[in-house]
């Protein structure tokens, strides 16, 4: 994995930690998470990111 590569998934995983905290404290709701979860993945193409979920 480069460096750039590195920076996009933690960048990934950060942004999808946040909106899984709120889905779980019910400030959105499932639909909204993968959404989120979606768009978080077309703008920083993790490596890992689609297979920790």
């Amino acid at each position: 994995m480069t460096a750039e590569q590195f920076e996009r998934e933690k960048k990934y995983q950060a942004a999808v930690a946040v909106a899984r905290s709120m889905l779980k404290k019910g400030v959105i709701d499932e639909q909204d998470f993968l959404r989120v979860e979606e768009k978080m993945r077309e703008k920083f193409r993790p490596v890992l990111g689609g297979f920790l979920l």
